[in-house]
Parts: structure tokens; C-alpha cells; sequence
């Protein structure tokens, strides 16, 4: 997703992820983003709540105006009802055992690093 928003970036589109995995969207870096406190799967507001879902989508339409600089990044303010999602998240009681996210940039060939920093999108 990164990828294709900084190609039509380079071809005068502008672009904005919107996203709900922090980690993922930093280290994408797309050249904006938008951060949704969301669980996976549910960036773009909760399931049958047009509301929210408006709520959602125009707070992130507004950071084409609040982020200035390529790589920005702006956190947005709505909240998830329910906090036990996160904390369900965070433990391994449910079975889930997914690690922190390593941010190092992975490459499958080193032409695709060579290539990455070739774009001006990774600096070695």
C-alpha cells in the first residue's frame, strides 16, 4: 500500500493511508498516514456505524491538510467503545503469541534494497 501511494505521489496524486497498525504504517512510510486506534480489520470505522465511519473517514480526509512534510503522520482522535479489544490484544492467554513487529526493512534479493534506496524510500 506504501509502495503504490508513493508511486502516485511521484505522479501527482496525492495520497493518504489510513491505517489501524501503527508499526506498519511507520514503517511503510507512506508519504502521509492516518492512525485509527482500531482494532485490525475495522480502519475505516465500526461495522454498521455510519457515523462513525463518516467520523473516521473525514478526520482522516482532514490530514491531507494538518500534515505538511512528506512521511507524516497524524494520529486520530476517535476511540473504539469496547477497551477490551487492546487488552485482549496484548495477551497471550487467548492463544494469541504474536510477536512485536520487527522494524528493520526486509529485503527478499539485495536488488530490492539496492532498488529501495535507488527510489530515495529506505536510506541505507
Amino acid at each position: 500500500m506504501s509502495l503504490v501511494a508513493r508511486h502516485l505521489e511521484e505522479n501527482g496524486i496525492p495520497t493518504l493511508c489510513l491505517g489501524s497498525a501503527l508499526d506498519i504504517l511507520r514503517a511503510g512510510q507512506p508519504p502521509r498516514a492516518a492512525f485509527v486506534d482500531y482494532p485490525l480489520g475495522h480502519s475505516a470505522g465500526r461495522p454498521f456505524d455510519e457515523a462513525d465511519q463518516l467520523a473516521v473517514v473525514t478526520a482522516a480526509l482532514r490530514a491531507f491538510e494538518d500534515i505538511t512534510t512528506p512521511g507524516g503522520l497524524v494520529t486520530l482522535p476517535n476511540r473504539w467503545p469496547e477497551v477490551s479489544w487492546a487488552q485482549d490484544s496484548e495477551s497471550n492467554e487467548s492463544g494469541d503469541t504474536r510477536q512485536p513487529r520487527d522494524e528493520s526493512p526486509q529485503w527478499q534479493f539485495p536488488e530490492d534494497r539496492e532498488a529501495a534506496i535507488a527510489a530515495g524510500a529506505w536510506q541505507a
